[in-house]
C-alpha cells in the first residue's frame, strides 16, 4: 500500500513537472508573440514618423528655396541699383558738358527703368512658421498606456468589439493581472 502511494505520488510529481514545463513553454511563446506585436507597433510608428519628417523636410526646402530666390532677386536689384548710382556720380564729374548731357539722358532712362522693375513680394507674415506640422499624440499615448491582456483570449487573435474597436478588459480594478508596467519602453528592450 505504501509502495502504491509512493507510485501515485511520483506520478503526481511527474505530472506537475510536465505542467511546469508546459507553463514555461507557453510563457515563452506568449512573450515572443507579445514582442512581435510591440515590434510591429514600433515599426508602424517609425514608418509614420519617417513620412511626417519627410513632409516637413519637403516644406522646409520649398520655403527655403523661395526665400533664397527672393534674396538673390533683391540682391541682384540692389547691386544693379548701386552700379547705377556709381555711374551717376561718375557722370557728374564729367568735365565736358556735351558728354555729361548725353550720359545724363541715358542715366535718367536707366533710373526710370530701374524704378519700374517689380520685385516679387516679400513672404507674408508668419511664412517662416512650421506650426502646421504639429502632431498631437496625447490620445494615442493614453490609448497605448491602456494596452492590457485580454482575459479569455486565445493569444493568437485579438478580440474585436462589434463597433470595430478592440475589446477592453474593463477598468484596472476588474483586471486580474493589472496593467502592463508603464515604465517599460514601447520600442525599447524586449519584454522578459
Amino acid at each position: 500500500m505504501l509502495v502504491a502511494g509512493n507510485d501515485r505520488m511520483q506520478a503526481v510529481i511527474t505530472q506537475m513537472e510536465e505542467v511546469c514545463q508546459t507553463i514555461e513553454d507557453n510563457s515563452r511563446r506568449q512573450k515572443q508573440l507579445l514582442n512581435q506585436r510591440f515590434e510591429s507597433l514600433c515599426a508602424v510608428l517609425e514608418e509614420r514618423k519617417g513620412e511626417l519628417l519627410q513632409a516637413l523636410a519637403r516644406e522646409q526646402e520649398e520655403k527655403l528655396q523661395r526665400v533664397r530666390g527672393l534674396i538673390r532677386q533683391y540682391g541682384d536689384h540692389l547691386e544693379a541699383s548701386s552700379k547705377l548710382v556709381e555711374s551717376a556720380i561718375q557722370s557728374m564729374e564729367e568735365p565736358q558738358m556735351a558728354l555729361y548731357l548725353q550720359q545724363a539722358k541715358e542715366l535718367i532712362n536707366k533710373v526710370g527703368a530701374m524704378s519700374k522693375v517689380e520685385l516679387a513680394g516679400r513672404p507674408e507674415p508668419g511664412y517662416e512658421s512650421m506650426e502646421q506640422f504639429t502632431v498631437r499624440v496625447e490620445h494615442v499615448a493614453e490609448m497605448l498606456r491602456t494596452i492590457d491582456f485580454q482575459p479569455g483570449a486565445s493569444g493568437e487573435e485579438e478580440e474585436v468589439a462589434p463597433d470595430g474597436e478592440e475589446g477592453s478588459a474593463g477598468p484596472e480594478e476588474e483586471r486580474p493581472d493589472g496593467p502592463l508596467s508603464p515604465n517599460r519602453a514601447l520600442c525599447g528592450a524586449p519584454w522578459s
